[in-house]
C-alpha cells in the first residue's frame, strides 16, 4: 500500500458521498484536526483509521488499502447503531422530556410521514443518554432484520433532510407510496436506483427507483423492552 495512493481513495470516497473533508470527519468518528493531517500525509494512515471508515460508511477495506475490488463493501453494517435493553417501565408520559415513542409499527402500511408522527400517536418518551430526543421512536414487526432487529423491537429513527445523502450499507426507514420497509440500502449499478437488503438471508433485495423515496429516515438506536427487568 501506497499512502498517497490510499489517501487519493479516501478522498474519492467522499466526493462520490458529497461531503466535505469535516464532515466526513464526523461521520466516521474521529477529529478533524487529526483527520486533515492524515489526509495530508503529517500523520501516517492506521489500521483504526481504515476500520472506522469500513465501519460506518459501508466502504471496502480491501479497495480501501490496496485499490482492489469496488468501493463499496457487499456486506452490510450496522455502523454506530447501539443497542439498548431497557426496562418495560421506562417508557414515560409524554409531558418529560426525551424522544417521542409513537404507537405505530413502522413497517405496516402505506401512511404518510405527516400522519405517521401526528400527535395523537405519541404514547410517552424514553429519555436515555444514548437516544437523541430529536429522534422518533417506532415499532417494528416481522424477521426480515432478525437478529439485528427483531420481531417487537423499537428502533430510534431520525429524518433524512437531503435524500441525496446515502450513508451506504446504513439501516434506514425507507417510505414508499404503499409500503414502509426497514432495510439496509446498498448502492445499485444503475444511479437512479437502490437496492434495499434484509439482514434475514430468506428475503431477497429488492430494486428501488430513488425516484420512488418518499422519505428517509437513519436509524440510530435499536431499543428492546425487557418486561423482566
Amino acid at each position: 500500500m501506497t499512502e498517497q495512493a490510499a489517501i487519493a481513495r479516501i478522498k474519492q470516497l467522499m466526493s462520490s458521498m458529497g461531503m466535505k473533508q469535516a464532515a466526513f470527519a464526523e461521520r466516521i468518528g474521529i477529529d478533524p484536526s487529526n483527520f486533515s493531517k492524515h489526509l495530508n500525509g503529517k500523520l501516517p494512515l492506521s489500521e483504526n483509521l481504515f476500520n472506522k471508515i469500513v465501519v460506518n460508511v459501508g466502504a471496502s477495506k480491501e479497495w480501501l488499502v490496496t485499490g482492489e475490488g469496488e468501493m463499496w463493501s457487499t456486506t452490510p453494517t450496522t455502523g454506530q447503531i447501539s443497542t439498548i435493553t431497557v426496562p418495560a417501565g421506562k417508557i414515560s408520559s409524554s409531558s418529560v422530556r426525551g424522544a417521542y415513542v409513537y404507537d405505530l409499527d413502522v413497517t405496516a402500511g402505506g401512511v404518510s410521514r405527516e400522519r405517521m408522527f401526528a400527535d395523537e400517536q405519541i404514547i410517552g418518551t424514553i429519555n436515555m443518554p444514548a437516544v437523541h430526543p430529536d429522534c422518533c421512536i417506532v415499532r417494528v414487526s416481522g424477521d426480515s432484520m432478525s437478529p439485528v432487529i427483531g420481531n417487537g423491537d423499537l428502533i430510534a429513527i431520525r429524518e433524512v433532510r437531503n435524500p441525496n445523502l446515502i450513508f451506504w450499507g446504513q439501516i434506514y426507514v425507507v417510505l414508499l407510496d404503499d409500503y414502509r420497509m426497514v432495510k439496509y440500502i446498498r448502492r445499485h449499478p444503475d444511479a437512479s436506483q437502490v437496492i434495499l437488503r434484509s439482514e434475514n438471508s430468506r428475503y431477497d433485495d429488492i430494486e428501488v427507483a430513488k425516484s420512488d423515496i418518499r422519505s428517509l429516515f437513519l436509524v440510530e438506536n435499536i431499543i428492546r423492552i425487557d418486561s423482566r427487568i
